[in-house]
């Protein structure tokens, strides 16, 4: 597999897990809030159903299996209360969502992209200290781009709550400096450990 390949089969693989979450922000921009917790429910209850039947391990689902709880939640609040002031923040609050699966990962000492990755490297490295840092600072980042995406978006919608605009470059933000980072420091961890051998 040529390195260009790898890259792009580790962006799929992630960006493929946050596709519920996706999908839930742009109808909940065009939607009445309860609609867009049931399509991210149908979205993550099909993709981690897919997923299972295609084998994957559940290390390797842990954002799907998230995804399914919160949307289930929400959809089950959402029709409970549809007039709850709380549909306001729905879109920072799936973000603090995400920000507490990764986070919780790394408290866990089982940080989500530790499954992901064991999906696309060789298995002798699974076990070495340096392939389970790598995942480490990998979710951590990812933990830290949810939280200032969930914290950037509700001060935002407490004092612009318009600025749609605004709220959609911080949410594309919050996936693509992760993803962005993911890549360029695996590639750079990758190189620096054939150097070191």
């Amino acid at each position: 597999m040529s390195v260009v390949e790898y890259r792009r089969m580790r962006a799929v693989n992630y960006l493929k897990s946050f596709v519920p979450w996706i999908g839930f922000a742009i109808v909940s921009t065009q939607a009445d809030w309860r609609y867009s917790g049931l399509v991210g429910l149908l979205l993550a209850g099909g993709l981690l159903l897919l997923e299972r039947l295609r084998g994957k391990a559940w290390d390797t689902l842990i954002i799907e299996l998230s995804a399914t709880v919160f949307f289930a939640l929400l959809s089950a609040y959402s029709f409970a209360d549809p007039t709850s002031p709380l549909h306001t923040y729905v879109g920072t609050l799936s973000d603090a969502w995400l920000a507490l699966t990764a986070w919780g990962s790394v408290l866990i000492r089982r940080p989500f992209t530790l499954g992901i990755a064991r999906t696309m490297a060789p298995r002798e490295v699974w076990d070495h200290p340096l392939f389970r840092r790598i995942n480490v600072v990998i979710t951590t980042v990812w933990a830290a781009s949810f939280t200032a995406s969930a914290l950037a978006g509700g001060l935002l919608l407490h004092y612009a709550p318009h600025a749609t605009v605004a709220l959609v470059v911080i949410k594309v933000l919050g996936f693509a400096v992760p993803v962005v980072f993911t890549i360029r420091y695996t590639r750079r961890s990758r190189a620096r450990a054939q150097q070191g051998e």
